[in-house]
């Protein structure tokens, strides 16, 4: 049973370090705000186009990735391992 404790390739290929799950989640929080920001500087009149995308696609994208990102900084804090 020689080297039992390496992982295949298979579940290699699958692993993502912490970095680069924060650079990812940073970026759709990003991208995710741009139409928030069209949203709130665009004419009254254009509002009501915007509106279902917002309130049902950006808001709780942007809602659910900043949760994570900080609940991931948290978790982080409170396991110094």
């Amino acid at each position: 049973m020689k080297n039992s404790h390496r992982k295949s390739s298979k579940e290699r290929a699958w692993t993502m370090n912490n970095a680069t799950k924060r650079m990812i989640l940073r970026w759709i929080h990003i991208v995710f705000s741009i139409p928030i920001i069209g949203y709130i500087y665009s004419p009254f009149d254009q509002i009501p186009n915007y509106a279902p995308a917002v309130r049902f696609v950006f808001v709780p994208v942007l809602a659910l990735s900043g949760l994570w990102m900080w609940l991931g900084q948290k978790r982080k804090k409170s396991n110094p391992t």
